[in-house]
């Protein structure tokens, strides 16, 4: 293939200066299980404000999930648990086998415009996410559960209130995420769609809709780092 060719089949994404990425299971490896780790937690958290054994517990919290976006989202509407007691609880995990990711560093780096984390757990998990895999300095701003006010992706609403907080043009914006239903949104906004298909059991669960199908989503890969690498931006002009 000629430079010319390699050039015309290149994602372009030129007109992108907001560059927005989901946290858990799309900032560091699926494979990692620490994702399972928060899982784990929510269930015993169920388990124990509700007296009743893991299984049940686990059921309960899986239909949470499925019918109120999150775990917490169901317990704060059912049960008035306070958030920030679930939130603390959840997030208290081993943090060991995660790695500096310098790939993902550079790749990040080399992007033009302003870069947002934007994940439907909290703010202290994120940056101490971040710190673990060497990538503080490579967000300018992180959006939590709390900054889009307990109603999470894939909630319409969690977009416009990021988009509007941030002054972000949503058609000069990049979403990437690991759960395909929550580009649907990033679409209906304007935004280009890039979902990453990591094989986790974790990023097919959650709510029945919307529902993502190929019209929704722009850009399908499988390492982060390298598209990043790869990709045309505006310095390429």
């Amino acid at each position: 293939m000629n430079k010319l060719s390699q050039i015309e089949t290149t994602p372009d994404f030129h007109h992108v200066d907001a560059w927005i990425f989901d946290l858990d299971n799309t900032l560091y490896p699926a494979a990692s299980g620490l994702f399972g780790q928060v899982d784990l937690r929510m269930t015993q958290f169920v388990a124990d404000l509700l007296g009743v054994g893991h299984e049940d517990a686990r059921a309960l919290q899986k239909t949470y999930y499925r019918e109120h976006g999150t775990t917490l989202n169901g317990l704060m509407r059912l049960h008035g648990v306070d958030p920030e007691v679930y939130l603390g609880y959840v997030h208290d995990i081993d943090l060991s086998p995660l790695a500096g990711d310098g790939r993902l560093a550079a790749g990040l780096a080399r992007v033009d415009g302003k870069r947002f984390v934007f994940t439907n757990g909290c703010r202290k998990h994120a940056a101490r996410v971040l710190e673990r895999i060497g990538l503080t300095r490579c967000f300018d701003e992180i959006w939590d559960i709390r900054t889009i006010g307990f109603r999470p992706k894939p909630d319409p609403s969690a977009y416009h209130t990021v988009v509007a907080r941030a002054g972000i043009d949503p058609a000069r914006a990049a979403m990437f995420e690991d759960a395909a239903r929550n580009l649907v949104p990033a679409h209906a906004l304007g935004m280009t769609t890039v979902w990453l298909r990591n094989g986790s059991e974790w990023s097919k669960q959650g709510p029945a809709f919307p529902v993502a199908s190929s019209e929704h989503i722009d850009h399908e890969i499988d390492d982060l780092a390298h598209f990043l690498h790869t990709i045309r931006i505006r310095h390429d002009r």
